[in-house]
């Protein structure tokens, strides 16, 4: 059955405007992007199928544009989309860490290094440098690793503080398993990294972990000296 014939309540765009984004399912988000389905297949149906086929919605997002336009109901159009409307989530969230970071602003931050590292298929490692106002200077992606782990040179982290006069930091990585637990291995990297940068008088905010529709903060943890 058409979703138009659907109870109003249900049809995820109505429900999206009467309960916000946050009330819909993922399949029901993916079929408000869709618009439409197939023979046979509302939008919901063909977005539930595409998820199963992906294993989820973030890894549907981060296909490549082959493994993407391969899916029944995609294709370069749908892919073109796609790609814009994330690129305008990641200048959204740029744009909002132009103003000082505080406590009331974690979840900015969160969303923000959740668009950048969500859905990659292998560890990497980013640093946020920010100015003395804790506003965003400049975002990087220093080193790449494996399925789950990532080797990382403070000295490499160092530099690029220097580089950019940044007054403090945001280290974030991802763990392509969802899990974002800290391991021993985070733990350790932080604190060697929070000991080189103090010798520049640069302090670390926060080491985010991002998995999943999950962001970890290593400072609401209690596992750094600092939090913001």
């Amino acid at each position: 059955m058409s979703i138009r014939h659907w109870p109003q309540n249900e049809r995820p765009r109505e429900k999206l405007i009467q309960s916000g984004a946050q009330s819909l399912t993922d399949a029901e988000l993916l079929a408000i992007f869709l618009r439409t389905g197939i023979k046979g297949q509302s939008a919901v149906d063909l977005a539930r199928q595409l998820i199963l086929e992906f294993g989820s919605l973030a890894a549907l997002m981060g296909a490549s544009r082959e493994q993407f336009c391969q899916a029944k109901g995609l294709g370069d159009a749908k892919f073109a989309q796609l790609q814009s409307v994330m690129e305008m989530a990641k200048r959204y969230f740029a744009s909002e860490l132009q103003k000082p970071i505080s406590a009331s602003s974690s979840q900015t931050v969160k969303a923000y290094v959740a668009s950048q590292m969500r859905g990659l298929s292998r560890e990497a490692f980013a640093v946020l440098c920010l100015d003395s106002q804790f506003q965003l200077i400049h975002f990087e992606t220093l080193f790449w690793g494996t399925i789950n782990s990532t080797e990382v040179h403070p000295r490499e982290v160092v530099k690029l503080a220097l580089q950019h006069n940044a007054n403090a930091l945001i280290l974030t990585h991802n763990h392509p398993s969802g899990v974002t637990t800290p391991s021993a291995a985070d733990i350790q990297i932080t604190q060697q990294l929070q000991q080189a940068l103090s010798l520049v008088d640069i302090q670390i905010l926060d080491h985010l972990i991002v998995g999943g529709h999950e962001v970890s903060s290593m400072a609401e943890l209690g596992l750094m000296d600092k939090a913001y």
